[in-house]
């Protein structure tokens, strides 16, 4: 509808006529209007006033939140890390070779968790995150747990069978220790080798005696070497006692066990010779720890009474079927009853 005005000088009413779009650039200019205007508020509140946005407040108060919890779980965690790291310490310092355990192998602590992918989802956040820093603490702390709670379950068993590792453990003379007809003639250490001369590092200990000496077993064990030869240690015998003990009886003129035979401690196992290496009759016993030769004069009294250990060596003889009845045949049935028990 056309718009109808006065005209001041001709006192009539003319129409108006406007710009066709006049309109619709008011339009246009008010919407500019108010995109500036906008525009100048959220510069003057994020550049100048330096204020969040009310979004961007809510998603920082969000993360400052979870950041808050995760500084607790790394505390809680960091406190775990230590508490195990202390029980692996004694389990490796101290239960394990009180029971003469050998320490955990490397490829077995150093075993993974999962596949190549497990963390692949954590990764897409970023390799330093939080998140995934500890997630992997997490799994590293749970497979030390798994490793270790294994291997205290091995000492606990070992622990519940204590009585059997003090019989074991070699503990008594090899040969009766009467100083009338026994003497040290060689300690454990360095020395000059008798034969060629020259130093060398003794890893026994020599008793010198008369051949055919009685020799017993100084402590429970098996049987794992019995051998007869004509160089180095001579005829041998070598008793695995478990625990980590190995003892080993050379240059012996008679060997009355069998590899894989029982004996127990006192037991009498063959007689001293002058087998192999050997300048006289003697025996050379040798005490091994976990692999390493050590001093068996740590192990034994040599000072002990001597009718106190006949007494022991005596009962053996009573309980053995080798003290009454040494043949081979005898030697061979021990062998296989042991085998097959």
């Amino acid at each position: 509808m056309p718009k109808y005005v006065l005209n001041p000088e001709t006192l009539l009413y003319e129409e108006k006529r406007e710009f066709k779009y006049l309109k619709h650039v008011k339009i246009a200019v008010a919407v500019l209007a108010a995109a500036g205007f906008v525009f100048l508020y959220f510069w003057l509140w994020t550049s100048v006033l330096h204020w969040d946005l009310p979004k961007t407040g809510i998603l920082k108060r969000q993360a400052a939140l979870w950041e808050a919890k995760m500084e607790v779980l790394e505390g809680r965690l960091d406190l775990y890390d230590r508490t195990l790291t202390g029980i692996e310490q004694r389990d490796d310092e101290v239960y394990r070779s009180i029971y003469g355990l050998g320490s955990i192998p490397e490829e077995v602590k150093n075993s993974g968790l999962g596949g190549l992918n497990r963390y692949a989802e954590i990764d897409r956040l970023g390799t330093n995150s939080s998140l995934g820093w500890s997630v992997r603490w997490l799994d590293n702390l749970t497979k030390r747990v798994y490793i270790r709670s294994k291997a205290l379950d091995e000492v606990g068993q070992l622990a519940r069978e204590a009585g059997d590792m003090i019989s074991c453990v070699p503990s008594v003379p090899p040969l009766v220790p009467d100083p009338t007809k026994v003497h040290l003639s060689s300690g454990f250490g360095y020395r000059t080798d008798p034969v060629y001369g020259g130093g060398e590092n003794h890893g026994g200990q020599d008793f010198a005696t008369s051949s055919g000496m009685p020799v017993y077993a100084t402590g429970d064990g098996v049987v794992v070497q019995a051998e007869f030869k004509s160089n180095g240690y001579g005829n041998q015998i070598v008793i695995d006692h478990g625990y980590g003990y190995q003892t080993r009886y050379a240059h012996l003129s008679v060997i009355s066990v069998v590899s894989g035979m029982k004996v127990k401690r006192g037991e009498l196992i063959g007689n001293v010779g002058s087998t192999g290496k050997s300048t006289g009759p003697h025996l050379h016993y040798e005490v091994v720890y976990r692999g390493n030769r050590v001093n068996p004069m740590n192990y034994m009294d040599f000072k002990m009474p001597v009718d106190e250990f006949r007494s022991m060596t005596e009962q053996r003889s009573e309980d053995s079927p080798v003290g009454k009845r040494s043949s081979t045949t005898e030697l061979l049935r021990r062998s296989r009853r042991n085998t097959d028990g």
